[in-house]
């Protein structure tokens, strides 16, 4: 009964989030840049040649009705185009299926070189959305019986089914061989992602990332091993978050830590990160876990996140081509 009370709070909370007065919020990865394409459309076509990535998120496993998210994305560069060109697939379960969005993603970039040190890169973003809710799933009140539990069917008119979108993103990346930052704005016509009556816009999301990578051998041009500094700004509605972090990176073998909250204005403390990770030329794979460092720390079980992704040979790049040199974590 617990746990079904549990369940019940959850679903609540979800459906509250369809009426005219709440904004809802997009899912996220603590290893964003192991999800570039969904951090930002400008990382498509960076590294030039065929990428591959997979991502899968379960947050609060510990809770009853807990959120999945997995996503796939491909890019590469295109000469023909002079860009880059992307594609990602999304889907998002939450509570147990219960509530469900699919969203695929067509992406172009284009890139200029600022000078021998220095290149940005512009990307557009066009997306197929479709949310849906599953109302056999749901739990009320009055289905409860107080000794024999969930047994009578709610009095409650059903309501929900699934709603589809076309949404549209942009971003812009700046970077050299030590430096790299980006702005990038999602959601720019703000669909209506309602279920019920009325309209409930999906607010534009603001985010701004930056870093360096800097080697520890400094008297080694090629220095083996590297230190990345980094941030993330997100502001989504009334939502807003501060990630600070740093990876370590020796051979083949990343180590990373974060903090996710936010540390002025409306003060508040999210997560503390750790991930691990190993990449090669040809394959990259990371794990991360979030501690839960906010009230809701007893009950959450954190969050697991695994990414894994492929890099595919290609022609010889040219010079006038420089890819960008960010984390993969």
């Amino acid at each position: 009964m617990k746990k079904s009370l549990i369940y019940c709070s959850l679903i609540v909370t979800i459906l509250s989030a369809f009426s005219s007065s709440v904004l809802a919020q997009d899912p996220e990865f603590t290893q964003f840049y192991a999800n570039p394409l969904y951090l930002n459309p400008a990382f498509a076509g960076t590294n030039r040649c065929p990428r591959l990535v997979m991502n899968y998120r379960n947050q609060w496993p510990s809770l009853s009705g807990n959120f999945v998210t997995s996503s796939v994305s491909y890019d590469q560069h295109v000469e023909t185009i002079q860009g880059g060109l992307g594609l990602i697939v999304l889907n998002d379960r939450a509570a147990e299926g219960t509530l469900k969005t699919t969203t695929v993603s067509g992406i172009y970039s284009y890139q200029q070189a600022i000078n021998r040190k220095f290149s940005i890169k512009a990307g557009l973003q066009a997306t197929y959305l479709q949310k849906s809710l599953d109302w056999s799933k749901l739990t009320f009140g009055d289905m409860i019986d107080p000794r024999k539990g969930f047994i009578y069917e709610t009095a409650d008119q059903q309501r929900g089914g699934a709603v589809k979108a076309v949404d549209f993103s942009a971003g812009i990346l700046g970077f050299s061989d030590v430096v790299y930052g980006g702005f990038a704005v999602h959601h720019l016509n703000e669909p209506n992602e309602s279920l019920i009556v009325g309209t409930s816009r999906l607010p534009m999301k603001y985010t701004v990332h930056a870093g360096a990578v800097i080697p520890i051998e400094k008297k080694s041009k090629n220095a083996d091993a590297k230190i990345s500094p980094n941030v993330l700004y997100r502001r989504q509605g009334e939502f807003q978050q501060l990630n600070m972090g740093v990876y370590v990176n020796k051979g083949p073998l990343v180590a990373g830590v974060w903090f996710r909250g936010l540390l002025f204005g409306e003060k508040y403390r999210d997560s503390f990160i750790t991930t691990i990770g190993i990449q090669t030329d040809v394959i990259r794979f990371g794990y991360s876990y979030d501690v839960t460092i906010s009230e809701l720390t007893p009950s959450t079980g954190g969050s697991h996140e695994v990414s894994l992704g492929f890099n595919f040979e290609c022609r010889k790049k040219k010079k006038t081509l420089r890819t960008i040199a960010c984390p993969s974590f």
